[in-house]
């Protein structure tokens, strides 16, 4: 993204806190002021108080220094606090902004990109805004006002000494520019490696036991030195093109600075100066390279900052998951239609699912068979629009998918995924989870109930309010599924779907979970994508997919006696070896 469009965007953020910000500008104005009046002091100073032997400057000039540092105390504490409050405020609304985007985008944006990678932008990319809207914003704005109060005070003192001085600024600002270029390549660089140090980390601390099991150590080693060592050194040559280039804008100051000594001392520069405009030149000229290291050594901050605020508003500017729909429904019946439908995943060419039609009537319970990659979970990932499909249509209770409002369409859907996810929050809690939260106790648990696992669940340390670890890494695989089950069952909707729900549960679990899943399939829809082909012998239809098509649909019996792809199935998984 241009920094001519960074900049912009970036300023709306501050904008929106202008009292805090005009607060801090105002301390910035006056800790400026308050610097150049230190310096001024010094022509009455030695003028007065030395060289006159003024008795009222004598007595007075004290004072008005002690004053002076006071109301630069002041007015250093207001600017401080006052950017501080207004940058926090920026990361706050931009974390805040960031975090909503992730949940508005569609499930083809995570496909694309690495979690890591993504999870960078929230944490250490905001961090980078920080730098740049705290103490960066704070030394630009206030050492940019020094330099124009010493600037002022230079040319009230002597106008021809100050234009020796300011010869120089072309050449500063050169140096400057060719500067923040380095930089701000430099730090989209970093940004991107530190995005890869996420996702490899992430990686292995979410795989650590595949990681040891296969011996994948040293691998791993590798990966992260490679991605740590390019880190390193962009980080070095940043570093590098900092420290070369202060003492080089500090050389061509100080020539600058021996110049004027130069011709002040031969009294040269525009008529005869008092000790005391001496000192005060000199002290405003020499006041002004402090100021200029600091505005050079913050430009890198400055850059990493634009660096990643443009990545985080490239973010934000991604297509937010597509809700056409104005259609609410409260309740549906249950009854879908699928005809000529097909699919690809975005981005792609070939077509994951082609020319596929059925019908489910209300209350029905369809299963879904196939050798892995058949198309199985693609199709029901369909019916609560993690994707769009391209050709063809999806109705449910005679109405297109996208007809729907997505909010009121995923109400009428319960899901049981064969990855179940579970957050790092109480067993309850993960039960009752999203609209679900007013559910009281006692539902919670009668929902528990019914999924078999109330036992296990009051058995934990502390019962349903046991925090169960990040994705229920406290529990075991059946029992997160079956906390799944139990959430499903708390939503009460009209369609299920189980993508392979009793996969991770031994016999004895998946019989007792069978008896609830009974209870819950009753007078509702359900979808169920299952690998144990005797989990849905009873199917009122099942339907075959080979290769992204239908290629055979019925009960079971009608499948075994077509002796087609679903007997062959079935042969595999039912035969004992001889």
């Amino acid at each position: 993204m241009p920094v001519r469009e960074i900049y912009p965007r970036l300023l709306r953020y501050t904008w929106a806190h202008r009292k805090w910000l005009g607060i801090a500008a105002i301390g910035m104005v006056g800790y400026a002021a308050a610097d150049t009046g230190l310096i001024y002091i010094l022509k009455p100073l030695l003028d007065g108080s030395i060289v006159d032997r003024d008795p009222w400057m004598i007595r007075w000039i004290p004072v008005f220094l002690l004053g002076l540092l006071m109301v630069r105390g002041v007015f250093g504490f207001l600017s401080s606090y006052g950017m501080s409050w207004v940058a926090n405020r920026v990361i706050y609304h931009v974390r805040r902004d960031v975090f909503a985007k992730f949940l508005q985008l569609p499930t083809s944006f995570f496909d694309d990109h690495s979690t890591g990678k993504t999870t960078a932008k929230l944490t250490y990319y905001t961090g980078q805004i920080s730098g740049a809207a705290t103490s960066a914003i704070t030394i630009v704005v206030q050492d940019t006002m020094r330099i124009i109060g010493f600037t002022f005070l230079m040319f009230w003192v002597n106008w021809s000494l100050a234009m020796v001085v300011f010869v120089v600024g072309p050449i500063i600002a050169l140096i400057v520019s060719n500067v923040s270029k380095r930089f701000r390549r430099y730090s989209v660089t970093m940004q991107q490696s530190m995005g890869d140090i996420t996702h490899i980390s992430e990686e292995v601390l979410t795989g650590q036991r595949v990681v040891k099991v296969f011996g994948g150590e040293e691998h791993e080693r590798n990966s992260f030195d490679r991605i740590n060592e390019r880190f390193r050194r962009m980080s070095m040559r940043k570093a590098t093109t900092t420290a070369a280039s202060v003492p080089v804008l500090q050389f061509i100051t100080a020539i600058a600075a021996a110049c004027v000594v130069a011709i002040a001392v031969r009294d040269t520069g525009g008529g005869m100066m008092s000790p005391g405009d001496l000192a005060t030149f000199f002290g405003a000229m020499m006041g002004m390279m402090q100021p200029i290291k600091r505005l050079t050594s913050v430009n890198a901050t400055i850059q990493a900052g634009m660096a990643a605020a443009g990545a985080i508003f490239e973010l934000l500017d991604e297509p937010a998951e597509r809700d056409p729909g104005r259609l609410t429904i409260d309740r549906a019946r249950g009854e879908i239609q699928v005809s000529e439908m097909a699919f690809r995943y975005p981005n792609t060419e070939a077509y994951v699912l082609r020319d596929i039609t059925f019908d489910v009537e209300p209350g029905q319970t369809v299963a879904f068979v196939g050798r892995s990659g058949s198309g199985k979970s693609t199709l029901l990932s369909l019916l609560p629009r993690f994707y769009d499909y391209e050709a063809g249509s999806i109705r449910l209770d005679g109405h297109e998918l996208s007809e729907y409002r997505l909010a009121d369409l995923r109400a009428q859907i319960s899901l049981v995924d064969q990855n179940v996810v579970l957050f790092n929050d109480t067993v309850a809690g993960n039960i009752a989870y999203g609209t679900l939260g007013g559910a009281d106790r006692e539902t919670v648990i009668d929902a528990a109930r019914r999924a078999y696992a109330h036992e296990f669940i009051e058995s934990l340390p502390e019962g349903y309010d046991t925090l169960v670890g990040q994705n229920g890494i406290m529990l075991s695989g059946g029992q997160r599924q079956r906390i799944a089950i139990a959430r499903a069952l708390l939503k009460d909707s009209p369609i299920l779907i189980l993508d392979e729900a009793t996969s991770a549960l031994d016999t004895e679990s998946e019989r007792a979970i069978q008896k609830g899943l009974e209870v819950l399939m009753r007078d509702r829809t359900t979808l169920v994508i299952a690998h144990r082909l005797s989990t849905i012998q009873d199917a009122d239809r099942i339907v075959v997919l080979y290769d992204g098509e239908l290629v055979e649909q019925g009960t079971h019996s009608e499948l075994m006696d077509q002796r087609g792809h679903y007997r062959n199935l079935h042969d595999i998984q039912f035969s004992q070896p001889g």
